[in-house]
This record gives C-alpha cells, sequence and structure tokens, in this order.
C-alpha cells in the first residue's frame, strides 16, 4: 500500500504542486524585503555598533580616566593614558581601541560611570586596511559628537531596564 502510495504522489506530482500554491500564496502578500542601501531596518536602543566617545552640552569631554572600562575589556581592546588637569581632576591624554580585538560585549558601556564611552547606532564602518580600524581619542570623539542625539536618544530608552 505504501509503494502505490508514493508512486502516485511521484506521478501526480504533489510536491510540485504544493510548491507552486505555496509561490502563488505569497506573490500576492506585501513584500519584505529591504532594499538594503536605501532602506534600512530598525534598530534596537540596545544596538551595539561602532564606539564613539560622548561629551557633555558644554563641550567638554565626559571621560574621568577611571580606566574602568580598559579593566574589564576581556578583549584587552582599550589603552587609556591620563594625567592631572590643573583644577586637580584627571581627563585622558590617550584613549585609543583597538577595533580588530573588539568583540562587541558591551562591557566598556556598562562599566563607565559617567556614560563617556559607548556603543553607538552606526554599524556601517568597514575599512580597507586595519589601520583604519585602530581609534584613537579624536576619531572617537568625532564618532560622539556625530551620533550624540542617536545615542542620547537610545540611552534614554533604555535607560528603565539598567
Amino acid at each position: 500500500m505504501a509503494s502505490l502510495d508514493r508512486t502516485a504522489r511521484a506521478f501526480l506530482l504533489t510536491e510540485l504542486v504544493s510548491g507552486f500554491a505555496l509561490t502563488l500564496k505569497y506573490m500576492f502578500k506585501p513584500k519584505v524585503t529591504v532594499n538594503y542601501p536605501h532602506e534600512k531596518g530598525p534598530l534596537s536602543p540596545r544596538f551595539r555598533g561602532e564606539h564613539a566617545l560622548r561629551r557633555y552640552p558644554n563641550g567638554e569631554e565626559r571621560c574621568i580616566a577611571c580606566k574602568l572600562c580598559e579593566a574589564i575589556c576581556p578583549a584587552q581592546a582599550i589603552t587609556i593614558e591620563a594625567e592631572p588637569r590643573d583644577d586637580g581632576s584627571r581627563r585622558t591624554t590617550r584613549y585609543d581601541i583597538d577595533m580588530t580585538k573588539c568583540i562587541y560585549c558591551g562591557f566598556c558601556q556598562e562599566a563607565c560611570p559617567v556614560d563617556a564611552i559607548v556603543e553607538g547606532p552606526n554599524f556601517e564602518f568597514s575599512t580597507e586596511t586595519r589601520e583604519e580600524l585602530m581609534y584613537n581619542k579624536d576619531k572617537l570623539l568625532a564618532n560622539g559628537d556625530r551620533w550624540e542625539s542617536l545615542i542620547a536618544a537610545n540611552l534614554h530608552a533604555d535607560a528603565a531596564y539598567r
């Protein structure tokens, strides 16, 4: 009986007919494909993309050189050097991240007491050479300036869950 059933299905091409029926079912529904370079899908407020150093509204950098991000980084991708300022506070003179080592775990962002280092919403930062993935303080601050409005909105949206 099983061989007769199998023969009937092979002769009537039931798999092919069911495939065509599935194609027809989805042919007239709205498309879900995203035309990537021109359209981008939604990102979660917790998305971890390109790193950025933030500033206070008065323009002063937030990093207080506590070096917690450097200590907690499991990949040891962060290097910080600091010196005291005239008013007694410390600020960084060097803040480097080797993005080829970074595993985007977000520990640096979680460890920072003043939300200075964050992983922003940018996921389009491909390069042609490895040297371009060595981020220094100037590049990180430029990223922070460029993405500040989105970073602040994401931190505010995620604040209830932290």
